[in-house]
């Protein structure tokens, strides 16, 4: 590689040297900073929304001051907060998620789904269910991150044989074959157990209700390392983006930046689908959203998919309260409902920009 083309795709993917000042920096603040309103907003309508809704002075109340025996106050410390907080946590996974996958595949429409991840929790929560008799949202906790680390070890070392090692499109065909046979396995086990199908569907779908802080805490330590990884992974994907070569040619390790980058994903997506279930379109729609937003440095890509992802999700959970109250729909059939057409607008909009 020339020492001009080196320097120009230094400049473009921030592979090496200081991070972007100027304008880019000055937008990307802005859009942060746009987007912690965004959040705030979120968690309010997610603290005082709901089957019952609860005045702003009731909920600081309960958080600060609160009131044995009042019901407010038991709704929004028991059953608010935690899912509010379950959503915080697993929407940022989601989303940074969905944008690793889709910087270390080069792959615009990748999800956290696509290295198996998904099917392999599923398939591990309901080995748990018909196997083991596991009922509980806890109990699905470790089974749902095993299965998705698994998986992820499986499509990976399947993707690193051959002498060519891991490529985007290994790793995509290897994936897709995990999830068809994982799939197939489901089935079986669902069309012989109609009990476990019962159980099983409720957590499928994926839903912020009923999760308690227990949840939280013992999954939290693995999103915090994957965030610190996904943050670390930045200039890593920016030079992937412009294929393997060039990355090795500014000094990049390939092999290590995506084995780095595979792990976050599995830190990141394990965590979030063993607490809200596998709901895909999260990490599929929040890193489009990003980079109309901020542009393709995955430096700042990363950082605005962990705050848009939350605001997705909990947005959705606030909208599946309200349409039905007093009862509510999961949060996941309100995703895939609404964010279907805002993807499909995105499309438009980056083949109008592309043409």
């Amino acid at each position: 590689m020339s020492s001009t083309l080196r320097t120009r795709a230094t400049r473009a993917t921030g592979a090496s040297g200081p991070a972007p000042v100027g304008g880019a920096t000055s937008r990307g603040a802005l859009v942060v900073l746009a987007l912690l309103v965004l959040l705030a907003l979120a968690l309010t309508a997610s603290l005082v929304w709901g089957a019952r809704d609860v005045s702003l002075a009731q909920v600081w109340a309960a958080l600060v001051d609160p009131v044995a025996g009042d019901n407010d106050h038991l709704v929004v410390r028991d059953l608010r907060v935690p899912r509010t907080l379950v959503g915080l946590v697993g929407g940022a996974a989601l989303g940074v998620a969905g944008a690793l996958m889709q910087g270390v595949t080069r792959n615009p429409i990748a999800d956290p789904g696509l290295l198996g991840i998904n099917s392999g929790a599923s398939l591990a929560v309901l080995v748990a269910i018909s196997g083991l008799g596991v009922t509980s949202v806890t109990g699905y906790l470790w089974f749902a991150f095993a299965g998705a680390a698994i998986a992820a070890v499986v499509v990976y070392g399947a993707a690193a044989l051959g002498w060519e090692g891991v490529t985007p499109v290994k790793l995509a065909l290897v994936g897709a074959a995990f999830t068809a046979t994982a799939t197939s396995l489901i089935t079986v086990v669902l069309l012989s157990d109609t009990q476990a199908l019962d159980d099983y569907r409720f957590w499928q779908v994926g839903s912020l209700a009923n999760r308690p802080l227990d949840v939280l805490t013992t999954v939290l330590p693995f999103v915090v390392v994957g965030l610190v990884l996904a943050l670390a992974a930045g200039r890593v994907l920016n030079a992937l983006a412009l294929g393997d070569d060039v990355a090795r040619g500014l000094g990049q390790d390939v092999t290590r930046g995506r084995l780095l980058v595979v792990l976050a994903v599995v830190l990141l997506c394990g965590s979030a689908v063993s607490m809200v279930g596998p709901i895909a379109f999260v990490g599929l729609a929040v890193p489009h959203l990003a980079r109309v937003l901020i542009g393709l440095d995955y430096r700042w890509i990363v950082v605005v998919s962990a705050l848009l992802g939350p605001v997705l999700l909990l947005a959705a959970d606030v909208v599946g309260r309200l349409v039905v109250r007093p009862g509510e729909l999961e949060a996941g059939l309100i995703v895939a409902v609404v964010g279907a057409p805002v993807l499909l607008l995105i499309v438009r909009r980056s083949r109008a920009v592309a043409a």
